[in-house]
């Protein structure tokens, strides 16, 4: 099923400490987008709000080049001041009704789920899809807790209709199975990020969720 808002199945979201040396984030990114990647989500939490503004500029900069959606982590400001795709929120963030709000009709809201009654009062209020997580142990993701499993998957799909990304620990191994439990796509960070060469790892995810 093709949802017509979210038009992308993998979601980058970006954490330059992971990079190799040779990479800027900038760089990073447009080689992920050079590989397939359609949709990424700036998520710098350590920065000060002038510096991502200036991050998140170079990021719409590049990803208008390569037609591809930009998200801004938490904050509505800055992705309405650049011009952004959609903001992503996490559950201590300002609320999905309050952002559609400020936002407006045409903004895309992506919100965080770690279970499945937080999938549906994201849908509920106005998100347009859920990253659910984490599916799997990963660093990144352990001040979240345990991880939720491919079942918490399932049952959020049972819940709602928006389109759900898996995140968490990731592989190119497991999207299979995370697919087949419900997930529309999946969100990466490390599995990307962290790769010697980024555009050969983005296309072979993209290549396995076709």
């Amino acid at each position: 099923m093709v949802h017509t808002r979210i038009d992308f199945r993998l979601y980058l979201i970006t954490d330059r400490k992971l990079l190799m040396p040779d990479y800027t984030l900038p760089a990073a990114v447009e080689e992920s987008l050079k590989g397939g990647v359609r949709a990424v989500q700036l998520r710098e939490k350590d920065v000060g709000t002038r510096e991502l503004l200036d991050m998140a500029y170079a990021l719409r900069d590049i990803t208008k080049r390569y037609q591809a959606r930009l998200f801004i982590n938490g904050r509505v400001d800055i992705a309405l001041a650049v011009g952004a795709d959609g903001v992503h929120l996490g559950v201590s963030d300002i609320p999905v009704y309050a952002a559609r709000r400020a936002a407006g009709d045409d903004m895309l809201i992506g919100a965080s789920a770690h279970s499945v009654g937080e999938a549906m009062r994201a849908e509920e209020e106005g998100a347009d899809f859920v990253t659910v997580g984490p599916v799997y142990e990963t660093p990144s993701k352990m001040r979240y807790g345990r991880p939720v499993g491919l079942q918490t998957i399932g049952r959020v799909k049972e819940e709602v209709s928006i389109p759900i990304l898996a995140i968490g620990g990731i592989i190119e191994e497991r999207v299979g199975e995370v697919v087949k439990a419900g997930a529309y796509g999946i969100a990466l960070i490390s599995a990307v990020l962290a790769s010697e060469n980024i555009k050969s790892t983005a296309e072979e995810f993209m290549r396995l969720l076709q």
